[in-house]
């Protein structure tokens, strides 16, 4: 049940891995700006063949801060993003969009999923959909995972991605360094700082210093 908290593990920021980068087996594939004006999903499925994605693994980490309820408000008939009803809501459908686009390209039908920003992870840690970190087989129980889920989450925040990055580096450590593709699914931006000096929100700083660590 999902209810079983205890059961899950969660991912906590400092779990950089920078400091071992002469043992480790990167792939040697670096990468390759791709745009980002398309009309299809059969676009975009092109373009990441013409930039060289031929297989991957991927990892999918969805955002469950409280911005979801305000953009909802603007953009959702005034619900909540993740509202669960007789419609799909925006990330149901991206979900969706997604698994067709990229589906092709997975190798093993694996998706680990993780939660970040609710009331139990803030943006300190994440959570993963299933007990175990049991990765999901395909999109469409990706799907099923998620409407069970959100019935019992709180939304909170701040935003950051820095947790979700650093389980996706365990996600890729665990796999003997295979080639993965973390997909993010955010109705926004890291939560900015409320100043006017040019200076990083914590939640900035920390997504910044992921994204070192996991190169």
């Amino acid at each position: 049940m999902w209810g079983e908290r205890t059961h899950h593990k969660h991912w906590h920021q400092g779990h950089g891995t920078s400091g071992n980068s002469n043992n480790k087996k990167h792939d040697k594939r670096q990468p390759k700006f791709i745009p980002d004006n398309y009309s299809s999903v059969d676009e975009v499925t092109t373009a990441l063949r013409e930039a060289g994605l031929e297989s991957s693994n991927l990892i999918l980490g969805i955002d469950f801060t409280k911005s979801n309820e305000w953009s909802g408000r603007h953009s959702f008939r005034r619900k909540s993003l993740h509202a669960i009803n007789g419609t799909p809501n925006p990330y149901e459908q991206a979900i969706s969009i997604i698994g067709r686009t990229l589906s092709p390209f997975d190798d093993d039908n694996l998706i680990p999923c993780f939660g970040f920003g609710d009331a139990s992870t803030h943006d300190h840690s994440v959570f993963s959909f299933y007990p175990e970190n049991r990765p999901c087989r395909g999109f469409e129980e990706v799907l099923v995972r998620y409407r069970q889920i959100v019935p019992h989450l709180n939304l909170s925040g701040p935003t950051s991605f820095a947790p979700l990055i650093y389980a996706a580096i365990s996600v890729v450590e665990n796999s003997n360094w295979q080639y993965h593709v973390l997909v993010i699914i955010a109705d926004g931006q890291v939560t900015a700082a409320n100043i006017n000096d040019g200076r990083l929100s914590p939640q900035e700083q920390a997504t910044i210093q992921a994204i070192v660590d996991a190169r």
